[in-house]
């Protein structure tokens, strides 16, 4: 697909939710809509690990996808919530579509990602499209425990809160020109209902996280810690 420098749907640069949300926002501090041409599709194909079968077999892997590529839901991607990681300088881009279009109209989501971005795909979805992403592992939306840290990195993207992150409030310090970016969401389908709060913010930012948060994205900012 090779879709470098595709600007996010959904600003979130230099907006602020102000009470109920009043903007959809992408992590990482994508744009506002616009569109690039699109290169050719490296065709990649959703890969499966193998069934285990009998004494000495491979342990059965997560389905995952390569980060290049176009997916019919239902077809080359279940319906589910996805995981990349390793992504730099926002060069990450996806998309979710009602249809196969490539029209603006089509986009249910989209994001220009720096570290880790969770996505969900809906039953109703139809395509699912990625371009320069680390490849996609499906993971439990409904996971909970791990090692969950109490501290991350301010470009770090997304964590799943009770899992990559602890519930708490955290304290990021020193950001400059409104560019630090934060959000807690409750769910990863990154619409505007998904998001429960969120801001710009220049000098310090400090943020308590609930438990019953689904996941917290930071873009800009310097790094947080637990308070």
């Amino acid at each position: 697909m090779g879709m470098k420098g595709k600007i996010a749907l959904g600003a979130v640069v230099g907006v602020v939710v102000i009470g109920a949300v009043s903007a959809n926002a992408g992590d990482n501090g994508s744009g506002t809509g616009g569109s690039s041409t699109k290169g050719d599709d490296k065709g990649t194909s959703v890969s499966a690990g193998k069934k285990p079968g009998g004494a000495g077999a491979a342990e059965q892997k997560k389905p995952s996808l390569d980060g290049d590529g176009e997916y019919q839901v239902g077809g080359d991607i279940k319906p589910g919530t996805y995981r990349s990681t390793g992504n730099t300088d926002a060069m990450c881009y996806w998309e979710r579509a009602k249809d196969a279009s490539g029209e603006v109209d089509s986009l249910l989501a989209n994001d220009n990602v720096s570290g880790t971005s969770y996505v969900t795909v809906k039953p109703t979805d139809k395509l699912f499209t990625s371009s320069d992403c680390g490849d996609w592992e499906a993971v439990d939306p409904k996971a909970k425990g791990g090692s969950a840290a109490t501290s991350m990195a301010g470009d770090g993207g997304m964590f799943k809160v009770g899992v990559d992150i602890a519930p708490g409030t955290y304290k990021s310090t020193g950001n400059t020109d409104d560019m630090c970016y934060w959000e807690r969401t409750k769910d990863a389908e990154h619409s505007i209902d998904s998001i429960l709060a969120n801001d710009n913010v220049s000098g310090s930012a400090v943020v308590t996280i609930s438990a019953s948060d689904a996941y917290f994205k930071t873009s800009g900012c310097q790094d947080w810690k637990k308070a």
